[in-house]
């Protein structure tokens, strides 16, 4: 990528295959396990709530607390999807400037500029989404469970920390990573520029 001239491909070139690469990355996320059975992204029980987890599991609650983990990646790789057309425009609003400072720009420019140009539209998007697929896949009913079960135990501090906030910004981290290996992947890495597109923008 570093040594890219404005003689060898345009701006709208640039934009093109940018759209191309992030593409890639929501539909590996927007997929049935694209979260929960990716290690590196998969959304973990919240953090606030470790001591709650850990006595839950401790009083033979195992079993719902793993329904209740699933059920949180579920409703991330449900809403994922609606990253795609957030990330199109954000990219079609680039300027010639822009486009050339990313391919000029250090492994994780890209995704450095879609996530201060679009994660609060993403955060309003996929809000409303979350809660709505953690609903449908229970994971509403398995959260107000634990939390009854929990605030019940003696001497602990209640809590219920809002599930649908914790969940979209986990979600939109997630995505966030997989932008940036997908890009660090072609900038560095010749085999994974698939199209030809990306061969001319990121291959001289």
């Amino acid at each position: 990528w570093r040594d890219w001239s404005s003689d060898v491909c345009s701006s709208d070139l640039i934009k093109e295959a940018l759209v191309n690469g992030t593409g890639e990355s929501v539909k590996v996320v927007s997929v049935i396990n694209g979260y929960w059975g990716n290690p590196e992204i998969k959304i973990p029980f919240p953090s606030e709530a470790k001591e709650m987890e850990s006595k839950l599991r401790a009083i033979g609650m195992a079993k719902k607390v793993d329904e209740f983990n699933e059920s949180m990646n579920r409703a991330a790789e449900k809403a994922a999807s609606e990253a795609k057309p957030i990330f199109i425009a954000a990219i079609k609003g680039m300027t010639v400037r822009d486009a050339i400072n990313i391919v000029k720009g250090v492994d994780n420019a890209a995704t450095m500029y879609l996530k201060n140009t679009t994660s609060p539209e993403l955060i309003g998007k996929f809000q409303p989404i979350i809660k709505t697929s953690l609903d449908n896949v229970n994971a509403t009913r398995y959260w107000s469970d634990l939390i009854t079960i929990y605030n019940k135990i003696p001497l602990v501090k209640r809590m219920n920390p809002n599930l649908s906030e914790y969940v979209t910004q986990r979600a939109i981290d997630g995505l966030f990573i997989m932008i940036a290996k997908e890009e660090i992947k072609i900038r560095k890495d010749p085999m994974a520029r698939t199209s030809e597109l990306l061969k001319k923008v990121f291959g001289n």
